[in-house]
């Protein structure tokens, strides 16, 4: 919803070319991890997440407006978003899908409305403490650190755990998630293809163990076979309760 921004999911029609366009997506019974599969991931440290209500607003854009000087960028967006949801952003190029990433993020400060997280306001907050809170982001163009390893940029996606234990556990799922990660454990991160700089962009934002995972254009060019396999990983990213 909002002017230009636009479209109601439950609608899905757009008030204007160019809009943004919002689709909700829960999984199917049929695609959620039995109990039997919970248990396991819990036994070899998958990360598990507790549902809540279906009436709960997981994460919630009130209004949302960003501008760029005097240059007004997202009139008036508003998103709900349930726990346990795949929620993706349509939209053309300028039409606001990274700023609205971004503000989500605490990149940028919006100019009105409101960002509400399990109900507690994210727009009052610095972008490190959203991240403590349990949303991460995959950026756009992957910006991996190209002079450090790929287990050193894994290494500091994890900057907000103290717990080591944890995080070898988050660590080892992920080279499960993305095995040519683990093969390229020791190698800089820039000499990797990119399809592989787009798998470490998100196993770098998993390593904080979100509640929440953002993708920002996490097909943008690469190869029809590995835009598959990427999404393939989102669904069951996705299935280990993990909001996206």
């Amino acid at each position: 919803r909002g002017r230009l921004g636009a479209v109601d999911a439950a609608e899905g029609t757009s008030c204007f070319p160019g809009a943004v366009h919002i689709l909700n997506r829960r999984a199917a019974p049929s695609e959620t991890a039995p109990a039997a599969d919970a248990r396991r991931g819990r036994d070899r440290g998958t990360p598990q997440r507790s549902r809540m209500s279906e009436a709960t607003t997981y994460l919630e854009l009130r209004d949302l407006r960003v501008s760029y000087g005097k240059v007004e960028a997202l009139h008036g967006i508003s998103v709900h978003v349930e726990q346990g949801e795949i929620v993706t952003i349509l939209g053309a190029n300028g039409a606001g899908k990274t700023t609205t990433l971004t503000t989500i993020s605490g990149l940028r400060k919006p100019s009105g409305g409101s960002i509400l997280f399990q109900g507690r306001p994210l727009h009052t907050i610095p972008s490190h403490e959203i991240v403590r809170l349990g949303i991460t982001q995959s950026p756009e163009g992957r910006r991996v650190f190209g002079t450090l390893s790929v287990r050193e940029n894994l290494d500091l996606g994890a900057f907000t755990s103290k717990d080591r234990g944890r995080s070898a556990k988050i660590r080892k799922w992920i080279f499960d998630l993305f095995p040519r990660l683990a093969e390229r454990e020791g190698q800089l991160a820039g000499t990797l293809s990119g399809g592989e700089q787009q798998m470490l962009a998100i196993a770098r934002a998993l390593m904080a163990d979100p509640k929440v995972l953002l993708l920002d254009e996490p097909s943008l060019g690469l190869a029809p076979l590995l835009v598959r396999s990427i999404f393939d990983s989102v669904r069951k990213i996705n299935r280990q309760g993990v909001t996206v």
